[in-house]
């Protein structure tokens, strides 16, 4: 005889599973508030490696930041998945800098995509939790929280090496192409209110700046000059590597103000797609300050020191001579940053943390550094910005007035002043900027060349009636006497 088998009533089954519930829930919340956190995260730790036993797949875990520094496998990562998102994904970030024509897209948190190479499929997972640490917020006051950002590659443990040797180095490879295609131009300056632990170049603007090598006030063969130096250091990667030096190029830009000195930095940026940082001497604490701030800047980028002449580092005083006192600044302190330091951080081990970087110096007056900044190694080329030159002016008048086969008559008579007269790229442009009848612009820039001639030579004459006459030699009568006498006997 068969037994009648009572099955439970659906509320029993609902009451059971609510029981249950709350009964995990108050167990882990007796945990969390009875067990220290370190048993907590421990006995985590161990449940998923006990759980790693039953499956093929292995995870590999991607932070922003290493310790203080970032990880660029992470920031390539991010933008290598923002082109392999398929129809399914859900989440995305987009943004859209100022004066930037290309919208960013970024890999929404909590959000799965799966990449093929090689026969074989990994998943990616961006994770970003807020975390418990609040950090001092200088610029409105008060606390701020901070995100935690990380990304979570999984896939199966067979293709371990593979995906180590060769998917994550074709992800920073291909995220390299993809970040010069869509990269903008940035200007980074020093922040104020720097702290350890964050990125000193915080302040930073797109760098819109229109100068380039076409329209450049230069001599033509200064010009090529520059561009195939700047050619051959973007292709001697290896050569540099296999004779033991840095690969990085320092120039120096020395002149008069006003003879397009930033205009030929903005047009090598533009050139390069190279970012710039605008290093302010007079910002930094100390040597190791500078230091750091060198480690902080990005490979392929621009490092320019405008007016080395006019910091406050003394640049000329003899380091042999050990008793000579330092420079003071305007309050009567020791610079910050010692010559000593400065050679270093051009050349020392430090300056060869990084790749591609190029140096630039400006100043007005060559003849106040130091020898030891001008050697090779340091500032390898230094290039003399001039007062305006024939092949200038035909540049200005084209790109001012847009006179470029016909030359006008006026024209002809203002190229023969500017042989004659001291007068910077810039003092011409101004000039062709006050008409736009192009006979208009270039009669008054003849009248102008002609003044600054003119002032020139009263300048000139004023210096000459202002020079101090010899000294006379006043004789007393013994030697007049004594003179005489000699004289005669001379002539006997």
């Amino acid at each position: 005889m068969f037994r009648k088998i009572q099955h439970p009533s659906v509320k029993t089954v609902i009451s059971t599973a609510a029981s249950v519930a709350a009964t995990a829930m108050l167990v882990r919340s007796l945990s969390r508030d009875l067990i220290p956190k370190e048993i907590n995260e421990y006995i985590y730790t161990k449940f998923n490696t006990y759980l790693s036993t039953f499956t093929n797949e292995i995870t590999m875990t991607i932070n922003e930041y290493d310790g203080l520094n970032k990880n660029q496998l992470f920031y390539a990562a991010e933008i290598y998945l923002a082109t392999i998102t398929s129809p399914v994904t859900k989440s995305f970030c987009v943004s859209l800098p100022e004066k930037e024509a290309k919208i960013n897209v970024k890999i929404g948190k909590n959000e799965d995509i799966t990449d093929k190479f090689c026969g074989f499929e990994v998943t990616w997972r961006m994770v970003s939790k807020e975390t418990d640490v609040a950090l001092r917020n200088y610029i409105h006051g008060g606390f701020v929280k901070t995100q935690v950002k990380y990304l979570v590659l999984t896939f199966d443990k067979k293709h371990k090496t593979k995906v180590v040797d060769e998917y994550l180095p074709y992800v920073l490879e291909r995220s390299k192409a993809l970040k010069e295609e869509k990269k903008t131009i940035k200007l980074h300056t020093l922040h104020d209110d720097r702290m350890d632990g964050y990125d000193p170049w915080a302040s930073a603007v797109v760098l819109d700046h229109p100068s380039t090598f076409e329209t450049l006030a230069m001599d033509d063969e200064l010009k090529k000059m520059i561009v195939d130096d700047l050619n051959r250091f973007l292709e001697r990667k290896e050569l540099y590597r296999n004779v033991g030096k840095a690969w990085k190029r320092g120039y120096l830009l020395f002149g008069p103000p006003g003879t397009g000195k930033s205009s030929l930095i903005a047009a090598m940026a533009n050139y390069l797609n190279f970012d710039v940082y605008d290093l302010d001497l007079a910002q930094i604490h100390s040597n190791s300050d500078l230091t750091k701030i060198l480690m902080s800047t990005s490979n392929r980028s621009i490092l320019v020191v405008e007016d080395i002449d006019a910091s406050s580092i003394d640049l000329s005083d003899d380091r042999n001579n050990k008793v000579a006192k330092p420079k003071l600044d305007p309050f009567g302190k020791p610079p910050k940053v010692t010559l000593s330091g400065l050679l270093n951080f051009i050349d020392g081990l430090w300056s060869s943390c990084g790749d591609e970087r190029i140096v630039i110096f400006t100043t007005n007056h060559k003849e106040k550094l130091d020898p030891a900044l001008l050697r090779p190694g340091r500032m390898d080329v230094h290039i003399h910005m001039s007062y305006c030159t024939p092949c200038g002016f035909k540049k200005l008048v084209s790109n001012y007035l847009g006179i470029i086969t016909n030359p006008h008559p006026l024209a002809l008579e203002a190229e023969r002043l500017i042989t004659l007269a001291k007068v910077t790229p810039a003092e011409v442009g101004e000039q062709l900027l006050k008409g736009d009848d192009p006979g208009i612009a270039l009669s008054g820039l003849i009248e102008f060349l002609k003044g600054k001639m003119e002032n020139e030579r009263l300048k000139e004459e004023s210096l000459k009636l202002t020079k101090p006459a010899p000294p006379l030699l006043i004789r007393s009568e013994g030697e007049d006497s004594e003179e005489s006498e000699s004289e005669s006997e001379n002539e006997e």
